[in-house]
C-alpha cells in the first residue's frame, strides 16, 4: 500500500539513516552508496560541516522573501562567480528550474527562439527542459513539446555548424552527458562549439547540474576544456542534499533579467544557502580537488584491473568521480544484484552502470565497491 504516485520504479531499499558513503536500511543492513543521491551528496551524507551550517541557520531564520536582502545569498553568489567564468547568479530550487531560467534568459537576451541541444541529452522534466532534452522517451505522452529546439548528434561539429542560423539564441550542452549514457565531449568538439558560438553571436549554455561542484575533479567540468560559457546551470551537488539550483551568467546578460522578469519563492532559501556556502568553501580548496583526482585515478585503476577483464565490459568512460561502465548487454538485472550485495549504483541507459560516489569516498570503500562489482559481474557471465 502506498499513497504515492508511481513515478519511480523503486528498488528494494527502505532507508533509515545515512552517513558519509554508507546508507543503512530499516532492517539494519548497510550499503556503500556509489550513487550519492544521483550525484547530489558530493561530500557524502550528513557531512559534519554542512550539517553544522544548516543547524546554525535554523536558529537564525528559515525563510523571508527575495524582496529583501539576504547576505548569505551574496556570499554564495560570490563563491560561485569567483570559481567560474560568470558574473551574476540567480538562485532557484533544482536543476530543471536552473535550465528553465537559462532558456528564458537566452531567448529574452537575444530576441531569438531557437536553441540547439543534443541527442541523448537530459536537461529536466518541466515542459521547456523536457523539450530541450534529446530523448523521446522523456517526452512521450505529454502532447506537443515547446517548439524552438533542434537536436543534433553529440560530438558532431558539422551537425552543429548546419544547425546554427540567424534565429539561434543558444547552444545548450552537457560537457559529459550523464543520464544519456555517460558520454564525454571531445576536446576539439567542445572548443569548436564555443568558438562557433562566439563567432556567430550565439550564447553557450553549459549544463553542469551533474558534472559540477567537483564531480569531475574541477569545480566545474567545462574548465577541463578551456571554454567560457555565457550561462552555467548548477544544482545537485551544490546543496549536498538541500534543494538548490542556480544559473551563473555573464554580466552583459543581467539587464535582461531585471525586476519582475523571473523569480522563485523559495530560490536562495537560507537553509539551502547555508549548505551551499559550506559545500563551495570545501570544494574550492586545491587540496580537496587534488585528493578527488587521486582517488578518481585509483578508482579507474581498480576498475580496469579487477572489472575490465570481464567479458561483459565494453569500456569505461567519464572523468573524475563520474564513471560509466559501458556493457555489451542490458544491465537492468545487474543493478538489483549489486544492491543485494551491498552496493548502490545507477544506470544511464540500458547498457551503462553509472558510478557517482561521494567525492569524500575512501580508498577502502573504493576497494570494497570494486570487489562487489567484480564478484556480481562474474556471477552474471
Amino acid at each position: 500500500m502506498t499513497y504515492l504516485l508511481p513515478t519511480y520504479k523503486r528498488l528494494n531499499l527502505s532507508v533509515a539513516r545515512a552517513k558519509g558513503c554508507v546508507i543503512q536500511d530499516t532492517r539494519g543492513k548497510s550499503y556503500l552508496d556509489f550513487g550519492s543521491g544521483i550525484g547530489v551528496c558530493n561530500l557524502g551524507h550528513r557531512h559534519s560541516d554542512v550539517q553544522q551550517a544548516i543547524e546554525k541557520q535554523l536558529n537564525e531564520y528559515w525563510h523571508v522573501s527575495n524582496l529583501y536582502e539576504q547576505p548569505i545569498q551574496e556570499e554564495v553568489a560570490q563563491l560561485l562567480v569567483e570559481s567560474s567564468s560568470g558574473d551574476r547568479v540567480f538562485f532557484c530550487n533544482s536543476g530543471a528550474e536552473a535550465n528553465e531560467a537559462a532558456i528564458k534568459l537566452a531567448r529574452k537576451a537575444t530576441g531569438k527562439k531557437k536553441i540547439v541541444t543534443f541527442q541523448q541529452s537530459f536537461h529536466g522534466r518541466t515542459f521547456a527542459t523536457m523539450a530541450a532534452t534529446g530523448q523521446t522517451k522523456i517526452q512521450e505522452g505529454f502532447g506537443p513539446m515547446l517548439d524552438g529546439f533542434e537536436y543534433v548528434p553529440y560530438n558532431d561539429m558539422s551537425a552543429v555548424e548546419k544547425a546554427l542560423d540567424s534565429q539561434t539564441a543558444a547552444v545548450m550542452l552537457e560537457v559529459i552527458q550523464g543520464e544519456g549514457g555517460v558520454h564525454p565531449g571531445e576536446v576539439n568538439f567542445l572548443q569548436g562549439v564555443a568558438q562557433l558560438c562566439n563567432e556567430q553571436n550565439v550564447l553557450l549554455i553549459v549544463d553542469e547540474i551533474q558534472t559540477g561542484i567537483g564531480r569531475t575533479g574541477k569545480v566545474f567540468a567545462y574548465a577541463h576544456y578551456s571554454i567560457e560559457p555565457d550561462i552555467i546551470t548548477i544544482a545537485k551537488g551544490l546543496g549536498n542534499g538541500m534543494p538548490v539550483g542556480a544559473i551563473i551568467a555573464k554580466s552583459p546578460l543581467e539587464e535582461h533579467f531585471g525586476p519582475g522578469s523571473h523569480g522563485s519563492t523559495f530560490g536562495g532559501n537560507p537553509l539551502a544557502m547555508a549548505a551551499a556556502k559550506t559545500v563551495m568553501q570545501t570544494v574550492i580548496q586545491p587540496t580537496f580537488l587534488q585528493e578527488v583526482n587521486e582517488k578518481a585515478t585509483y578508482l579507474m585503476e581498480q576498475l580496469t584491473e579487477k572489472v575490465g577483464t570481464n567479458r561483459l565490459i565494453a569500456s569505461f568512460k567519464g572523468k573524475g568521480m563520474m564513471i560509466g561502465i559501458h556493457c555489451k548487454s542490458d544491465v537492468t538485472g545487474i543493478i538489483p544484484k549489486l544492491l543485494e550485495n551491498g552496493l548502490i549504483v545507477l544506470s544511464a541507459g540500458p547498457n551503462v552502470i553509472r558510478l557517482l560516489p561521494p567525492l569524500t569516498v575512501t580508498k577502502d570503500e573504493i576497494d570494497q565497491a570494486v570487489t562487489i562489482l567484480a564478484d556480481v559481474l562474474s556471477d552474471d557471465v
